[in-house]
């Protein structure tokens, strides 16, 4: 009977969704890191590549993803679990941000990479 219930999804009770643990200030610390990754992935990468980032949740509760499709190759991603702390103001540490952003954008263009030797090694493109 639990299926035919309106609060069967994962958390059950609505109020108990992880969504529902952020504070309006925490959502917006979150967002604007997610931002400031994706950003900052832009400035390494040709207008080719698409960057967006979003916030969900998961098993572990509110969930945090930095993507890249690239042109060619299969997507990237980068996700975090964002555990709050009432002293930092910032959510993500600049060095931080720089070395996620720094992964992701090489892992793109390497993807972009091993799609275009994967095709130079079809015969069949031959």
């Amino acid at each position: 009977m639990n299926g035919n219930t309106p609060y069967a999804g994962p958390g059950g009770d609505p109020q108990n969704e992880p969504d529902a643990e952020l504070t309006p200030e925490q959502r917006r610390a979150l967002r604007d890191s997610l931002a400031r990754i994706a950003a900052q992935t832009r400035e390494y990468l040709p207008d080719e590549y698409v960057v967006g980032a979003e916030i969900g949740s998961g098993h572990d509760g509110t969930r945090a993803t930095v993507a890249v499709r690239p042109p060619a190759g299969n997507p990237v991603s980068a996700g975090f679990t964002p555990e709050f702390d009432e002293e930092e103001s910032d959510l993500v540490p600049a060095d931080e941000r720089a070395e996620v952003a720094q992964g992701l954008a090489a892992s793109a263009a390497l993807q972009v990479k091993q799609a275009f030797q994967k095709r130079s090694d079809d015969p069949i493109a031959k």
